[in-house]
């Protein structure tokens, strides 16, 4: 597959799973008020329900075998160093990045879950804070690899 095709699909897939990652907590924050049971928490249900299986759940697949795809080409066709750029502190950035944004999307479709059974625990103020922390990951992984610092 052409490189430059691969990255393009990879960042198609990450923008995909980031405006759901952005968007379920504001969603959330909205929930958060809704009578459990109401016509309204029914309507937020669907709508988290379908964001987190129909748009996250396929981008983030598709970001992380992209995501993979790069780094096999990158280790055995672009690098002359092979593997030992995934040991370099961008990449490190990269990575921890890639483990947190995972875990986020994991732990928002626990949230969800707790919504969908009228168990949520969290205030709106809480999502409309936390729905800032996946883009300050996104800008640290950005400047990590366009940048591809060093210590």
């Amino acid at each position: 597959m052409n490189y430059d095709l691969l990255r393009g699909l990879h960042i198609l897939s990450v923008i995909a799973w980031m405006a759901g990652i952005m968007y379920l907590p504001r969603l959330f924050a909205y929930h958060a008020a809704a009578a459990p049971g109401s016509e309204l928490d029914q309507t937020f249900q669907t709508m988290e329900r379908k964001l987190y299986r129909i748009i996250m759940g396929p981008a983030m697949v598709a970001a992380w075998v992209f995501g993979l795809a790069l780094i096999y080409v990158d280790a055995t066709q672009v690098r002359s160093e092979g593997w030992g750029f995934l040991a370099e502190p961008w990449m490190v950035v990269k990575l921890a990045g890639i483990v947190f944004m995972t875990g986020w999307h994991h732990f928002l479709g626990a949230a969800r879950k707790a919504f969908a059974a009228g168990a949520n625990r969290r205030s709106a103020k809480f999502w409309k804070m936390t729905n800032e922390l996946p883009f300050l990951a996104a800008a640290a992984m950005v400047i990590a690899v366009t940048t591809e610092f060093v210590f």
